[in-house]
């Protein structure tokens, strides 16, 4: 029987510190415009391809948020819009490329009433707004705000996002390690993310250093919790 070490630290949230920027410096920047109510940034869509961070940074702008704002969260892939909401609301949508028809006219007529209340919007999905399948009418008012491509990461970005989370849970990762990983799983960092903690578990269980063999361990399913 294996017995797991178990961390009580609770996880912390989100931010736009723990979020290696690589070449999305200005979406940043953007997006803590949009969080803090800063300049004139209300309506904001980011896209990008799976695993480059688009729900994170959506749940940090979320975070950012005054805490007397009201706040509507929803993932189109999982949740429904809500039925209403206030003119003054932060609304956030992930996963925009999900909604059903039906969903499709209700974000609509909550861009609207965003849009005269001075309320808040930011989505995010897959590709532009005007490639995406859906109503024109709502792909259009995706669009009138600001757009963000979510550009990927470097392997050098990458090494240090896998670096920083190694040290994270309490261990350090060499460059070995790190482009191990990156030569020999899935590149996304979801991912990555998912191999170090399998790799913590495995050390602290079995009081092991995180070396390319326990890694190859982890990364060839021998070993699970």
């Amino acid at each position: 029987m294996k017995q797991l070490v178990l961390d009580l630290q609770l996880p912390a949230l989100p931010s736009f510190e723990d979020f290696i920027r690589g070449e999305n410096a200005e979406l940043l920047y953007q997006l803590g415009c949009w969080s803090l109510g800063e300049g004139d940034v209300r309506f904001l869509y980011l896209w990008g391809e799976r695993g480059s961070g688009k729900s994170h940074l959506l749940a940090a702008a979320r975070a950012m948020l005054p805490a007397d704002t009201q706040i509507f969260f929803t993932d189109a892939a999982h949740d429904a819009l809500p039925a209403s909401l206030p003119k003054e609301a932060a609304l956030i949508v992930d996963n925009v490329d999900a909604l059903s028809r039906d969903e499709q006219i209700r974000l609509f007529d909550h861009f609207n009433t965003l849009k005269d209340g001075g309320g808040l919007l930011l989505a995010a999905g897959p590709k532009p707004p005007m490639l995406l399948l859906l109503r024109p009418d709502l792909t259009t008012r995706l669009g009138w705000g600001l757009v963000y491509q979510l550009k990927p990461l470097s392997d050098t970005d990458k090494a240090a996002a896998l670096k920083r989370r190694a040290y994270a849970l309490g261990f350090e990762l060499g460059d070995d390690l790190a482009d191990y990983l990156l030569r020999h799983a899935s590149r996304d960092l979801p991912t990555l993310y998912q191999h170090l903690d399998a790799a913590n578990d495995l050390s602290l269980t079995e009081k092991r250093p995180v070396t390319v063999s326990l890694l190859r361990e982890v990364l060839r399913g021998d070993w699970t919790e």
